[in-house]
């Protein structure tokens, strides 16, 4: 419980694609994926709630990127399309322990991974 390890970072090109994987074993009440820019604030990409079949996308993210979870592989994935320059950043694997109203959100999570860089380049 608590050990999450990112997976799938890499280079890409402006339209590409890329599959973000996160190794997540154990319950949570959510789990998601966010990012960070230098010099910026963390922020949530795309969450869910497995027993609320419930998901969060950020706006900038909304028909780009899916997020995918396996729980008999205790695997949570992000596949990222028509990438832009912008999605570059540290993304994270993250999860909350039990309920709460605020479920995406960077200081509302208990568990982090290391992350992972994505970089999208022309």
């Amino acid at each position: 419980q608590g050990q999450l390890v990112e997976s799938g970072g890499g280079l890409v090109q402006p339209g590409g694609s890329l599959r973000l994987s996160c190794e997540a074993s154990g319950l949570y009440y959510s789990i998601g994926w966010f990012r960070q820019v230098p010099g910026k604030e963390r922020e949530g990409v795309a969450c869910r709630i497995d027993s609320e079949y419930a998901t969060y996308y950020a706006d900038s993210v909304k028909g780009r990127f899916t997020i995918s979870r396996d729980t008999a592989k205790n695997t949570l994935d992000l596949i990222m399309n028509s990438l832009k320059p912008e999605d570059t950043a540290v993304y994270y694997c993250a999860a909350k322990q039990t309920y709460g109203t605020r479920w995406c959100e960077t200081d509302a999570m208990d568990y982090w991974g290391l992350g992972t860089a994505v970089t999208i380049f022309s």
